[in-house]
């Protein structure tokens, strides 16, 4: 299928980019939470403005996936992202998974294929009345602010598995809005524009990415990371079903099959989270945010950094101990160690 196709596809740039953001979010000084001045900090680097690059493609695969796809069967399959950004991250980092990685992407993978065969997304149209969209911004706002409260008052993970739930509800909106842009795109360039779904679109997203980055910043990948996958998949799945009318199997055995599902999504979830925080904190040198400054030299025994040079000063003639006087001098007045 064409938008099955296209989620795999949002899922590996998502993931490439969340390697990128991690690296460059992680970095951020504390000051800075819940303030724009973040995105300040974070434009100043790079990595992560490539980051934000791959975003950029990923919401155009995503928009595809949308318009040919329902949204409860397309952002479920968006929780292969986590295994993408684990497998990028270790490639990165030159680190090899152990076995038990191996057998939670293994998991992940075939629980979210089961879950997805049984409930079996389909139907639903492509936009909605105006009371149903009402509807839907209100409880969004409303859960979205009890989220975000709890986040700001508390501290670490817990704030960072708030704003990440937080960040799971605005990417679950956003993908709703999006779908209903999409599908004025074929009466033409006009109409598109003038939905006011693509610019709600915009702003959903924005601050989705917002969440996402003081999640990022505020706790670790363990707890940030579960209620952003999962939170997406089950959030998007109620507004297809509420705002488009997509029809989801849950008789009989098929909603224990799918609750089954979801737990052990969720198992696999945090493990390949831990596994994935581990590579972060063991990064090599060279994926560094900040790299070295110029002119830096790593120690070594005997190396003074007042004067660059080895603590004891080599003997020699007294042509070339005149040329080291100097810098003799400089370490005496600049370091605790003098040289000899």
């Amino acid at each position: 299928m064409v938008s099955v196709f296209f989620a795999l596809l949002t899922a590996l740039f998502n993931g490439l980019a969340s390697v990128l953001q991690r690296m460059a979010a992680s970095t951020a000084p504390a000051a800075k939470a819940l303030h724009l001045s973040l995105f300040g900090y974070l434009i100043r680097h790079k990595v992560w403005l490539a980051g934000i690059g791959l975003v950029i493609v990923a919401a155009v695969c995503q928009a595809t996936a949308l318009a040919t796809g329902p949204v409860a069967l397309v952002q479920p399959i968006f929780i292969i992202e986590l295994p993408f950004t684990l497998l990028v991250a270790s490639m990165l980092a030159h680190r090899k998974l152990p076995q038990r990685t191996w057998w939670a992407v293994g998991l992940v993978t075939v629980a979210l294929g089961g879950g997805l065969a049984a409930a079996a997304p389909s139907g639903g149209g492509t936009d909605a009345s105006p009371q149903v969209w009402a509807t839907a911004l209100i409880v969004t706002g409303i859960f979205e602010a009890v989220v975000i409260t709890v986040g700001a008052r508390t501290r670490g993970n817990a704030r960072g598995a708030a704003f990440g739930l937080a960040a799971a509800c605005g990417y679950a909106l956003t993908a709703t809005l999006m779908k209903s842009a999409v599908a004025v795109l074929p009466q033409g360039i006009g109409p598109f524009f003038a939905t006011w779904q693509l610019y709600a679109t915009a702003v959903a997203g924005v601050g989705a990415l917002f969440l996402l980055q003081n999640g990022l910043q505020a706790g670790s990948l363990v707890a940030v990371q579960p209620p952003l996958t999962l939170g997406d998949a089950l959030i998007s799945a109620c507004f297809g079903v509420f705002v488009f009318g997509e029809d989801v199997r849950t008789g009989g055995w098929l909603l224990v099959i799918e609750i089954v599902a979801v737990i052990a999504v969720a198992v696999g979830c945090i493990e390949l989270s831990r596994s994935l925080a581990l590579i972060h904190v063991a990064q090599p040198a060279e994926l560094s945010v900040n790299p070295p400054v110029s002119g830096y030299r790593p120690a070594r025994p005997g190396w003074s950094p007042a004067c660059g040079r080895t603590r004891r000063c080599p003997s020699g003639s007294g042509r070339s101990r005149a040329r080291r006087a100097p810098a003799a001098r400089r370490c005496r007045r600049g370091s605790r160690t003098r040289c000899r």
